[in-house]
C-alpha cells in the first residue's frame, strides 16, 4: 500500500485515516497504478460496495490535485440523475478542503449551479449522456473550452450501457468531443456486473486508440441469505379458498381474508427493517407500494412505505433516497431499476424481490444493495400465481418465474456465470439521431463530410457506405435534412421539430406524458391521463382527476383512499440463452435448493412430476389434445424469436395457425397436417442448414421497429437491422 498511499493527495491520505482504514483494497492499489504508472484505459468490475468509486477517484482527483486542469479535467457520466446526485455528495465531501470544484449537471439541477460549471470549467463535471448532448448541440462554441484539457471520462454501471444506443451514444460524444480537441481523454469503466471482460474492455476501448487494463481481484467466497416462497391467489387477488401453501405461509391475522397473502408475506418480511422492494415493471411497484400501505392501515401501524421509479417527480424520488440513506429511518422502499445501480444507500437489512429478475446481472445488483456495511447480502423472492383451473393447458401449469430464479441464482453459484455484453451492429436509430445532432451543432455540411463525421463514430463502423446514402436520402426526402443551394445539407423542417424538444437528447424511447400535480407538488407523469373525476395510482395512492389541460400536458389531482392499478409502456427485457438451459435442468434433476421455502419447494417438486409424466423434457413438441400443440425450445430471447420467425415458415406446409407464445418460455400453435416430429426435423434442418439466413426471417412486407427514431428509417435498413441485431444466425436445437 505504502507506494501507492503516498502518492494519493494529502487530503485524501487524510480521508482515508479520518475513515479508519487500516490499508487500502486490492482493487484500489491496483487501479492506482494502472492510473499512475500507464496511459491504458481502465475497467474496474469487481462486487456492489467493493470500492470501485474510491479506486477511481483517489489517483484521479490526486492528478488534478497535483496538476490544476484548465478546463474540466474528469467527465463521470452516470445513467440515473439519482447515482449522479449520490456521487455529488460524496466527492464533494471528499474535495472540501482541495480547491478542486465538483459540479453535477442534468435536468433537475438548478440553472444557477450549471451557469457557474459553464462559467468556470474546472475539476469535476458530473453529467447524464442526455445532458452531454444537450451540451454538444447547444454549446457546440464552447466545447473546446470546457474540454480543452479533459484528463478523465469515468463511466458508471457500465454494464447497463454496453451494447445499448445510450451506451453506444456515450461512444460517439466522446469521438465528437476528441475531434475538436485534438486527443481522447483516458477513459475509466466501472461495473459490478460484467459477465465477459475483454468484450466489455474492447467497448471501452472504442476509437480511443488506447487499449483498456481491467486488474484481477481474486473475488471473495460467496455468501449470501437467501430464501424464495410462492403463494396461489384467486381470480379476485386473494387467497385461493382451500390453498394449502400459501394459508400456511400468510401471517395468521384476520386481514388474510380480504389481503393478498403474497403481499402480506413481504409485509412481514419487511417489518420494523430497512428494506427495498424490487419490482420488474412501475405498475408491480405501483401496486405492491399501495397494498403494503393498506395492510399497514388495516394493521393500525405506521405508513412506513416510500417509491421510487422513474415516472415520479424528483422530489419524491430524492425523498425515498433520503430516507434509505438514514440509519436512524426504519423503512421500506418499493422500487423499479432505478434503485438497482450503485447508490450509497446505507445499511440495507433485506432485499424482497417480487418476481424474478430478468437476469444474473440484475439479481447481482438487487441483492447487492444490501450486506453493504459488512453483513452477508440478504435477499427474499416472492412468486404470485393465479389458482390453476381443472382445464389449464400444461404450460401454464409450470412456474416459469420460480424456475427462472431459480436458474439465475445457480448459473452464478455454480459457474459465477454474468450475461455478457452484447455490442450492435447496425443502429440506425442512433446514426438518424446522431446525424441530425450534428448537423444541428455544426451548421451547414456537404455531404460528405457529414458522412464522414457521422460513419467515422465507432459505433457505426459496420454501417456501409451504402446504407448510409440511403438513410441520408431518405430523411431528405421526409424534410428531416434539407439540402441547400449550394449543395449543402441543413437541419429540415421536421428536423428542427425534432431537435428543438428536449426529448431529442435521449436516445431511448419516451413517451408524450401528462405531469401530475396535486396543488404545488409535483407527483409525477402518467402515459394517458383519466377524464376528470376517474381516478388512477401514481407514487403509491389513489388520485382523483380536477382538471385536465390537455395543451399542457397537465393533470391536476385531489388525494383519495383507496387502491387501483396503473400502466406504462415497456418491455420486459433480453433473457439469455443459458438461464433457459439452466431451467429445463432444474426440471430433470432432483436437487433440493436450500433456499426454497416450504411452498417454493413443493410447487417445485410437483412440476418435477409433472413433466416428467408429460414427456416435454424429452420431446420438444408437446400434444395438448385436438389440433393443439406447444413448443418448449428452452432458448433465450433472441434465438427464441428466430426459432419462432422459422415456424411460420412452415404454416402452409403443416396447416399452422393461432401460433401463440408466452415470453421465451414456449410457443402454441394448432397443426392440422404432419406429425410433430416431422415438423420439429423441418424446422432443425432449416435452422442447421448452412444456408440458412436470418435475412430470410425479415419478411418483405415488415416493418420491425424497435427504437426511438425506427418510424423514420426506411424498411429495408430496418430489416437488415433487424435480422442483424435481433436474431440468432446460429442456434443449438436439442
Amino acid at each position: 500500500m505504502a507506494d501507492v498511499f503516498s502518492r494519493l493527495a494529502p487530503f485524501i491520505q487524510e480521508y482515508i485515516y479520518r475513515n479508519g482504514w487500516t490499508e487500502l483494497r486490492q482493487i484500489q492499489t491496483d487501479a492506482a497504478r494502472v492510473i499512475f504508472e500507464s496511459d491504458d484505459n481502465l475497467l474496474l468490475t469487481t462486487p456492489t460496495a467493493s470500492g470501485k468509486t474510491e479506486a477511481a477517484f483517489f489517483p484521479v482527483i490526486s492528478d488534478l490535485y497535483e496538476n490544476p486542469s484548465e478546463s474540466f479535467g474528469v467527465l463521470y457520466i452516470a445513467p440515473l440523475k439519482s447515482l449522479i446526485n449520490d456521487q455529488f455528495s460524496r466527492i464533494e465531501a471528499l474535495l472540501d478542503e482541495s480547491e478542486i470544484p465538483v459540479y453535477h449537471f442534468h435536468g433537475d439541477v438548478a440553472a444557477s449551479h450549471k451557469t457557474k460549471a459553464i462559467n468556470n470549467p474546472k475539476g469535476i463535471i458530473q453529467i447524464t449522456p442526455e445532458s452531454l448532448e444537450s451540451m454538444l448541440i447547444n454549446r457546440s462554441n464552447d466545447v473546446f473550452r470546457l474540454f480543452c484539457d479533459l484528463r478523465y471520462v469515468i463511466i458508471d454501471e457500465l454494464h447497463t450501457l454496453t451494447g445499448s444506443d445510450r451506451g453506444n451514444q456515450i461512444i460517439c460524444q466522446l469521438s465528437r468531443i476528441a475531434r475538436m480537441i485534438g486527443y481522447h481523454p483516458r477513459r475509466i469503466g466501472l461495473s459490478a456486473t460484467v459477465g465477459d471482460v475483454s468484450l466489455a474492455c474492447d467497448w471501452l476501448s472504442l476509437g480511443s486508440g488506447r487499449r483498456t487494463t481491467c486488474p484481477d481481484v481474486p473475488r471473495d467466497k460467496l455468501k449470501w441469505k437467501l430464501g424464495f416462497e410462492q403463494f396461489y391467489i384467486g381470480s379476485d387477488g386473494i387467497a385461493a379458498e382451500g390453498q394449502e401453501n400459501g394459508a400456511s405461509n400468510a401471517p395468521a391475522s384476520a386481514e388474510n381474508h380480504t389481503i393478498d397473502p403474497g403481499y402480506a408475506f413481504v409485509y412481514d418480511c419487511v417489518k420494523d427493517r430497512k428494506c427495498i422492494v424490487f419490482s420488474n415493471s412501475r405498475e408491480e411497484t405501483e401496486y405492491v407500494t399501495a397494498t403494503l400501505r393498506q395492510i399497514a392501515d388495516k394493521r393500525g401501524e405506521p405508513d412506513v412505505f416510500s417509491i421510487h421509479h422513474g415516472n415520479l417527480s424528483a422530489a419524491i424520488r430524492e425523498g425515498a433516497e433520503l430516507d434509505l440513506k438514514n440509519d436512524e429511518v426504519v423503512n421500506t422502499t418499493c422500487a423499479t431499476v432505478t434503485l438497482e445501480l450503485g447508490i450509497d444507500i446505507g445499511k440495507l437489512e433485506r432485499i424482497v424481490q417480487i418476481e424474478a429478475p430478468n437476469s444474473v446481472s440484475a439479481m447481482l445488483q438487487r441483492i447487492g444493495r444490501s450486506g453493504r456495511r459488512g453483513g452477508a447480502p440478504e435477499m427474499m423472492m416472492v412468486f404470485r400465481e393465479e389458482m390453476p383451473l381443472p382445464d389449464t393447458p400444461l404450460p401454464q401449469l409450470i412456474p416459469w418465474q420460480i424456475l427462472q430464479a431459480v436458474a439465475v441464482v445457480q448459473l452464478y453459484a455454480e459457474e459465477r456465470f454474468i450475461e455478457p455484453p452484447i455490442r450492435k451492429k447496425l443502429p440506425f436509430s442512433l446514426m438518424f439521431h446522431q446525424t441530425l445532432s450534428v448537423l444541428k451543432s455544426s451548421g451547414e455540411l456537404t455531404p460528405a463530410k457529414l458522412a464522414g463525421r457521422v460513419m467515422g463514430l465507432p459505433p457505426f463502423e459496420a454501417v456501409s457506405k451504402e446504407s448510409y446514402r440511403k438513410l441520408l436520402v431518405s430523411m431528405v426526402s421526409n424534410d428531416f435534412i434539407e439540402r441547400t443551394e449550394t449543395g449543402g445539407l441543413i437541419v429540415g423542417l421536421k428536423g428542427e421539430k425534432i431537435t428543438s424538444s428536449f426529448k431529442f437528447y435521449a436516445v431511448f424511447k419516451d413517451s408524450e406524458d401528462f405531469t401530475v400535480r396535486c396543488g404545488s407538488d409535483e407527483i409525477g407523469t402518467i402515459t394517458s391521463p383519466p377524464p376528470v373525476g376517474d381516478r388512477f395510482a401514481l407514487a403509491g395512492r389513489v388520485w382523483e382527476v380536477t382538471e385536465l389541460d390537455v395543451k399542457g400536458r397537465l393533470v391536476f389531482v385531489n388525494a383519495v383512499g383507496g387502491k387501483m392499478e396503473i400502466s406504462w409502456p415497456g418491455d420486459y427485457g433480453e433473457i439469455h440463452t443459458k438461464i433457459l438451459k439452466r431451467m429445463k435442468r432444474i426440471l430433470s434433476e432432483d436437487t433440493v435448493y436450500p433456499y426454497l421455502k416450504p411452498a417454493a419447494a413443493k410447487r417445485i417438486a410437483e412440476t418435477r412430476a409433472l413433466v416428467r409424466k408429460t414427456g416435454m423434457l424429452q420431446y420438444p413438441i408437446v400434444h395438448l389434445g385436438g389440433y393443439s400443440y406447444a413448443l418448449f425450445p428452452w432458448l433465450g430471447t433472441r434465438a427464441f424469436r428466430t426459432l419462432r420467425k422459422t415456424l411460420y415458415a412452415f404454416k402452409e406446409r403443416f396447416k399452422l395457425s393461432a401460433i401463440d407464445y408466452e415470453r421465451c418460455y414456449y410457443i402454441t400453435f394448432r397443426m392440422e397436417k404432419g406429425t410433430p416430429a416431422e415438423l420439429y426435423g423441418a424446422i432443425k434442418a432449416k435452422i442447421e442448414s448452412d444456408s440458412f439466413n436470418v435475412y430470410e426471417l425479415a419478411e418483405s412486407g415488415e416493418n420491425p421497429i424497435f427504437d426511438k427514431y425506427d418510424e423514420y428509417i426506411p424498411s429495408e435498413l430496418l430489416r437488415e437491422a433487424y435480422a442483424v441485431d435481433r436474431l440468432e444466425n446460429k442456434i443449438e436445437l436439442e
